[in-house]
């Protein structure tokens, strides 16, 4: 997985760094050249790639080494610093009433994500229910509803459901007992106008406090389009990376 092999390549220049007899520039711009691999194989785009890794190698020249660290310790504190402000930092959902609205094409993990946020919050005390407002693919509400089973929280939908806007209004009316609403929309099999619309459409009646684009973590630079398409539509607060292995990650 492009995930996996990313974090694995930073790990092991993390390594190299961390045993190093001495920090110079020959050391530094090796690290560099690691990180600009790790991240080209990642599919970061190249221009990005370039931007972090000057900054990395300019910081790491330039830069005095402050008081109670050392030269190892100082460089992966950059490389980190760099990162996080390329990447972003993860964040936990908040522990509130709520409505959390997933979205997100095809295949990306969007209803079993729904079910790992729905047992979270259970856990932490919340009264969570699962609403079924994909009335695209074949077998959602049969899906959500056996995983709201296993995860035991109450589960809305309507097989018959053929509109998802008029669904989730009337599902929201059953809902008054819950603390926290996640929403599980449609998809499609890519970006198209009519996706778009139609999630405008269910977070004028949702408004939901959380709006979570679900990706597949081996998407690449395609998982930008889809965050800026659904961003300038919706809004986002946030997009959860999933893994082939059904974990996910806020």
């Amino acid at each position: 997985m492009v995930l996996e092999s990313l974090s694995d390549a930073l790990r092991s220049t993390l390594r190299k760094i961390a045993h190093l007899g001495r920090v110079d520039e020959a050391s530094i711009k090796e690290m560099v050249r690691d990180v600009q691999r790790a991240l080209l194989r990642a599919d970061v785009d190249v221009k990005l790639v370039l931007n972090v890794t000057n900054n990395i190698e300019k910081r790491a020249l330039s830069e005095k080494v402050p008081p109670g660290m050392n030269p190892r310790e100082h460089v992966i504190r950059i490389l980190y610093d760099e990162l996080v402000n390329v990447m972003g930092e993860g964040r936990s959902l908040p522990l509130k009433k709520q409505r959390i609205m997933l979205v997100g094409i095809y295949g990306q993990g969007k209803t079993t994500s729904a079910a790992k946020i729905a047992r979270y919050l259970h856990k932490k005390g919340l009264k969570v229910g699962l609403i079924q407002a994909d009335t695209h693919r074949p077998g959602a509400y049969d899906q959500l509803k056996q995983l709201a089973e296993q995860t035991g929280a109450p589960f809305y939908g309507d097989k018959e459901g053929k509109d998802s806007v008029k669904l989730v209004k009337r599902l929201l009316s059953q809902t008054e007992k819950e603390d926290v609403l996640i929403i599980d929309t449609s998809g499609r099999h890519r970006l198209e106008k009519d996706l778009i619309d139609e999630m405008k459409s269910i977070a004028k009646v949702v408004k939901p406090g959380e709006k979570l684009l679900i990706v597949d973590s081996t998407m690449g630079q395609t998982a930008g389009e889809q965050a800026k398409a659904f961003h300038e539509a919706i809004g986002l607060t946030g997009v959860v990376l999933t893994k082939m292995d059904g974990s996910a990650k806020v």
